[in-house]
């Protein structure tokens, strides 16, 4: 275990989107990162990632001083296999768990950029999971709160005096919209920047110990309900 609070062992974990992966925060230093963009089944992968993550970064889980977890917005089912996963090694070991929000975690790709780095992610339905952060002081600073809105609605409320890079998953589906709508001004992150990464997770729950809750505390971060939900609640309202 860390000896010093400032400087946490942490362990991450993300299962909220297409790209799963695991990382470890040692010493103030990512000493081990896993990403896996293959299309196998979340459930499967991230176990056997976050073991040879832990062997890799010669710690076991009693070590890790907080286990984090991308809470979403993002997939129901892949936010709450990552949840779990962490509230599950958390408990064993009788340490905290941190929730890291999906959107703040992109923006993290775009530590230091001196416009809004909008994060955006399919969201179905033809909306997407967004916000605005500004970095250019390096950690993300809130411009636009989380929203799940169609894109045009979404570019609507974006300053129309500042530069812009579009960040997540939703920028294959949305990115060419996004340029057409608005130009030069509208920066689309390439492939090696786009994806959420888990050493970014490390970094925002290492930054935030006043968040860290029990284990049984951890909770899914979602801004609208899943869609069984949804349906169950249109069926009762057709039936009234």
């Amino acid at each position: 275990m860390s000896t010093d609070n400032s400087r946490p062992t942490v362990l991450a974990i993300d299962t909220s989107g297409p790209v799963a992966g695991c990382a470890v925060l040692k010493d103030g230093r990512i000493v081990h990162q896993i990403a896996m963009n293959h299309g196998l089944t979340h459930s499967e992968t991230i176990m056997p990632a976050v073991d040879a993550a832990l062997e890799g970064a010669g710690l076991r889980c009693g070590d890790v001083d907080v286990f984090a977890a991308v809470a979403g917005p993002g997939s129901f089912t892949g936010v709450r296999i990552g949840v779990c996963a962490a509230k599950g090694l958390a408990h064993a070991v009788g340490k905290p768990c941190a929730a890291v929000h999906a959107l703040e975690a992109l923006a993290m790709n775009f530590y230091g950029f001196d416009g809004l780095c909008c994060p955006i992610l399919d969201a179905r339905r033809g909306q997407v999971y967004c916000a605005a952060f500004d970095m250019a002081a390096g950690m993300p600073k809130r411009a636009l709160a989380d929203a799940a809105l169609p894109l045009a609605d979404f570019l609507a409320t974006l300053p129309t005096d500042r530069r812009l890079v579009f960040v997540g998953d939703g920028v294959p589906a949305y990115g060419m919209g996004v340029r057409e709508a608005l130009g030069d001004r509208a920066l689309i992150a390439p492939a090696n920047l786009r994806d959420l990464r888990a050493d970014a997770a490390c970094l925002l729950a290492a930054a935030k110990p006043d968040t860290w809750v029990p284990a049984a505390q951890l909770q899914p971060i979602y801004l609208r309900a899943p869609q069984a939900v949804r349906e169950r609640e249109r069926r009762e309202k057709e039936a009234r």
